[in-house]
């Protein structure tokens, strides 16, 4: 208990600091200093006060906020499933979210709303669409998810490219392009609170089903001991998890492979998944996007690198490590 504790703390102590250092980080430079003139109207600088206001603390707000998401959303992923390859990388949820969203920008309905309706609608049938897949083949390994994932995502990506055809080359397609990669160079205080209000009520739901959530993972037979209905707590819980992720999805695009290895940090921190695994799994999303976030800004000069390259970047030793691990179990 005392290591589940020290863990919690001191990611969350990270957190916070990589939150303040990241409102300096920036093509136009604020201190410290700055930043604490401007919260106490001292600072008399309109352009600080706006890029902090407008561009700044959006920016990082959302990037805590999609790690929080992502990490939350694989641990009950993954725990649901009994597969610690479960994500909404691999089951297909952010590969339709994404069909959906591009789908919204070519037919010109490319507002946040619009584009988060449509990566919900799409992220829910893909999710749907994988859980009918594995039931009508019979598979009752946990990998059967992940393989039904591949196809259902295979055939939304198919779908991408088709959006991406029908596209217009000098708006559309570019736009397509740079959020299927990930980024939060566009984020506004609009959209953020767009995806606030949207999101926040998915996930503190899933926060206070986290015993439900546990139980489940545990298989229908102990669940209905315990009086809990699985069929109807997993549909539950997966239409929450698949509109939380479209929440961020539709705003920030495609940032892979959080959702898939923030809970494996965290499994090898505490060897066990319960009610800590999800709080801390989220922290762990928040690090990773935050510090990406961070590194695509200061990496090169005058551009910014989309999330998913260094993302990516982060998730191989991770996934290699969890081979050496599982090695002569897999």
């Amino acid at each position: 208990m005392k290591n589940k504790k020290i863990y919690l703390i001191a990611f969350i102590i990270i957190c916070l600091s990589l939150f303040c250092f990241s409102l300096t980080v920036g093509s136009y430079d604020l201190s410290i200093n700055d930043i604490l003139e401007i919260l106490t109207g001292t600072n008399s600088s309109l352009i600080q006060q706006n890029v902090f206001y407008n561009l700044r603390l959006p920016r990082v707000v959302m990037g805590l906020f999609t790690g929080l998401v992502l990490g939350l959303a694989g641990a009950v992923y993954q725990m649901l499933f009994s597969n610690p390859l479960a994500s909404p990388d691999l089951t297909g949820v952010a590969s339709g979210a994404s069909l959906g969203a591009a789908g919204a920008i070519v037919i010109g309905a490319g507002t946040t709303v619009e584009k988060m309706f449509g990566a919900f609608i799409f992220g829910m049938l893909s999710l749907i669409l994988v859980i009918v897949l594995v039931k009508t083949m019979g598979m009752q390994k946990a990998s059967a998810y992940i393989l039904a994932g591949i196809v259902i995502s295979s055939l939304a990506d198919a779908g991408i490219m088709m959006f991406k055809y029908m596209a217009d080359p000098l708006g559309q397609l570019a736009t397509i392009e740079f959020w299927t990669m990930g980024s939060l160079a566009a984020i506004t205080a609009d959209k953020m609170w767009v995806s606030l209000f949207s999101g926040l009520i998915p996930l503190l739901i899933l926060c206070l089903l986290h015993r439900q959530i546990v139980i489940l993972s545990l298989g229908d037979e102990n669940a209905q001991y315990l009086g809990i209905n699985a069929k109807w707590q997993r549909a539950v819980i997966l239409i929450l998890t698949t509109w939380m992720v479209a929440s961020v999805i539709a705003i920030t695009g495609v940032i892979s492979f959080v959702g898939l290895i923030a809970p494996h940090i965290t499994y090898l921190m505490l060897k066990k998944r319960t009610g800590y695994f999800y709080i801390i799994s989220s922290l762990v999303g928040a690090v990773l996007i935050l510090v990406a976030d961070m590194l695509a800004r200061m990496l090169t000069s005058g551009v910014e690198l989309p999330l998913s390259i260094l993302t990516i970047l982060f998730s191989t030793p991770v996934l290699v490590f969890w081979m050496y691990k599982q090695r002569g179990k897999i």
